[in-house]
């Protein structure tokens, strides 16, 4: 016997998918550069923007690849070969404080044979962010983008956002906001398994300034 789908609940369905269209448009036309987005809202990979930037210290042995970042700076080449968590964060982002525990907590997780979790502070003043990192026992690597050049690459509309890279080093999710931990969950697979999660929304954020 073949269910009907009742007309309330079709247009509920209608909705709902209306509305992750009109999520899904926002998220990429707010952007200065949404190549990434338009790539992920396709249900493609799409290439890294990349970086090169300075790291800030304090992160644990073992946070990076044997060899990575010996000339105090890092960048995306030299993680090749191993999925990426890429989060961007300010210290006076009060939604960054809020996913900065989970982020934390999911690196040291992962260990040596998880993905490797960066940190990239954006818009920040470079004690408060090591008072930041200090204060939450931030053990992954972070680099510091002064100029903001790298993220606008990135296409970052506000903080936090975190992206999603697989060991090819193509990017295969991103989501706005702060972070849940299904979020995390879910982009950590996609990164380590290279399917596409998409762009989705996340919790509370704050505009760039």
């Amino acid at each position: 016997m073949r269910t009907r789908l009742r007309p309330g609940r079709f247009l509920v369905l209608a909705l709902v998918v209306a509305f992750i269209g009109l999520l899904a448009y926002g998220l990429v036309s707010k952007a200065e550069n949404n190549d990434v987005d338009r790539a992920l809202l396709q249900g493609l990979p799409a290439a890294s923007p990349g970086l090169d930037l300075p790291l800030l210290p304090g992160f644990e042995p073992g946070a990076l690849p044997s060899g990575a970042a010996a000339d105090g700076r890092l960048s995306l080449e030299e993680l090749r070969g191993r999925p990426v968590v890429l989060n961007l964060w300010a210290s006076w982002c009060p939604p960054c404080r809020v996913e900065q525990p989970l982020l934390a907590d999911a690196a040291r997780r992962g260990g040596r044979g998880g993905p490797v979790f960066v940190g990239l502070n954006m818009q920040d003043l470079t004690d408060d962010a090591r008072a930041y990192l200090a204060e939450f026992r931030v053990g992954y690597a972070t680099v510091r983008d002064p100029s903001d050049a790298t993220s606008r690459r990135w296409g970052a509309t506000g903080l936090p956002e975190t992206f999603f890279l697989d060991a090819r080093g193509l990017v295969v999710g991103h989501v706005v906001g702060a972070i849940s931990t299904a979020q995390l969950a879910a982009g950590v697979e996609a990164a380590r398994t290279g399917r596409v999660l998409g762009a989705r929304a996340g919790g509370e954020r704050r505009e760039v300034r």
